[in-house]
């Protein structure tokens, strides 16, 4: 195991949505013996509203804040010895307060899904707001390959999901 996995006992997914964080991080949690957590789920049992509700009524940067406070309390627990995979919101890694919280408390997964599986995992998906309107969906798409190539690690994210956890667990971090 890599030292800052040691320090620091958190395995960040972080990918475009719909590539399978939240199905794969749980499998991985389990297989692992740690705890599993969904960054989005958490903001939505804190505020007591979805993701899409947020988005609307408050807009996307006020979603954004709570994102970053709720990163920012996980990795707290993380630091006090709480082993734990985390899945995160597809646009979180984008920004540079959270990618610089996940590199340094932890290790950065990039599931990597092509776009035309993405698209037809979201397709009439009320719960996403920004897979609404498709052509702005990939242009995020697009926009944000470059942001999670910054992680430490790239799975291939288009296999089934048990797949997905083999090759991580093939990682060399463990």
């Amino acid at each position: 195991m890599i030292v800052k996995l040691k320090r620091t006992p958190g395995i960040y997914l972080v990918g475009f949505m719909g590539c399978g964080k939240t199905t794969v991080g749980e499998l991985l949690a389990d297989e692992l013996g740690w705890q599993f957590c969904d960054v989005d789920r958490e903001i939505e049992a804190e505020q007591r509203t979805t993701i899409a509700e947020i988005f609307d009524a408050r807009g996307e940067e006020a979603f954004r804040a709570l994102e970053t406070e709720a990163i920012r309390k996980r990795v707290l627990k993380i630091e006090k010895g709480q082993p734990t995979v985390v899945a995160v919101g597809g646009g979180a890694f984008v920004r540079e307060v959270n990618y610089n919280l996940l590199e340094e408390h932890g290790v950065t997964i990039w599931l990597d899904c092509p776009l035309e599986v993405i698209e037809q995992r979201v397709q009439q998906s009320e719960h996403r707001p920004l897979a609404r309107d498709i052509e702005r969906f990939r242009q995020y798409y697009a926009e944000r390959l470059a942001f999670y190539a910054r992680a430490d690690y790239r799975i291939d994210a288009a296999a089934a999901p048990a797949e997905v956890v083999k090759a991580i667990l093939k990682l060399p971090i463990f």
